[in-house]
């Protein structure tokens, strides 16, 4: 891997604009049609660039498709779908701000299951941050006004199923290079969505379908420029600028849909993001030690 750090980091807040505005077409999207249909047609389209790329290369897909851990890959891209179905639908019942805000807690889930997963030794202060970020999300939800429901709850469960995929996929890096691995969660998301999806089928108005491949191409843009980031940077160097998407989602959310940054979502977002921020640099400091 080569180390450009701000190579890095330019591409990967770059990445962060491209999902942004990827999630603020699913919410416009999941307002009509149903994020079954939404997603199954994006992973289609994914997918069909991922088969391409794979076959220009030398072996093509039979290389690419070669994995050491095809069960915990298979779980990824398992995992991986679901996050995305929980998130846009979220969307639409929560926003973008409320939903972004609770999603970032997802890097602190991952230090939290770096220890029984991978054996990475957690020390006191990324633990710390881990207990921080919890209390971000509490007042985030705003306990005193919480409605206990399955929508408000749904976040939170997304953004554990988002740091369980990034534990297994730190675990399957050590064996698989980083196109087999997308190789796998676009083939499994696809896979997936095509069981699925067909149940749920509603036709598309001819108005959207420009959205909709708006939607596959920012997809597409932003997974491709998520990889060239961190080919070019480590990962606990960049970790910190994922919260950008946090940044332009809320812009969107609050411009074009109207979304409202209440009290406990800006302080319990700031908390969580900062507590974020401050183990991804203690990691970055481990690793330096090392």
């Amino acid at each position: 891997m080569i180390n450009n750090v701000k190579k890095g980091i330019i591409i990967i807040v770059l990445s962060t604009l491209l999902f942004a505005i990827m999630d603020g077409v699913s919410r416009y999207l999941a307002d009509t049609y149903n994020v079954f249909v939404i997603n199954m047609i994006r992973s289609w389209v994914l997918a069909l660039l991922v088969i391409s790329i794979s076959l220009r290369k030398k072996n093509g897909i039979k290389k690419v498709i070669s994995s050491k851990q095809p069960v915990i890959q298979f779980i990824r891209g398992i995992l991986l779908i679901s996050a995305i179905l929980i998130g846009v639908y979220s969307f639409t019942k929560l926003g973008l701000v409320q939903t972004h805000s609770i999603l970032s807690f997802f890097p602190l889930i991952v230090v939290a299951l770096s220890g029984p997963i991978l054996n990475e030794k957690i020390g006191i202060q990324r633990w710390l941050a881990v207990l921080f970020g919890f209390l971000g999300i509490f007042i985030i939800l705003d306990l005193k006004n919480f409605v206990v429901s399955f929508d408000a709850l749904l976040p939170i469960l997304g953004a554990f199923v988002l740091g369980f995929y990034s534990v297994l996929t730190r675990k399957v890096s050590k064996h698989d290079s980083s196109e087999t691995s997308f190789f796998w969660v676009a083939m499994v998301g696809c896979f997936v969505m095509s069981i699925v999806g067909p149940f749920y089928w509603e036709p598309i108005f001819f108005k959207d379908w420009g959205w909709m491949a708006l939607l596959c191409a920012l997809s597409t843009a932003g997974h491709f420029l998520l990889i060239k980031a961190y080919e070019s940077a480590e990962a606990s160097v960049l970790q910190p600028f994922t919260y950008f998407q946090l940044f332009f989602a809320s812009i969107i959310g609050v411009i074009i849909f109207n979304d409202k940054i209440t009290l406990s979502i800006l302080v319990g977002g700031s908390i969580v993001v900062g507590s974020g921020a401050f183990a991804a640099w203690r990691s970055h400091v481990k690793n330096l030690k090392k």
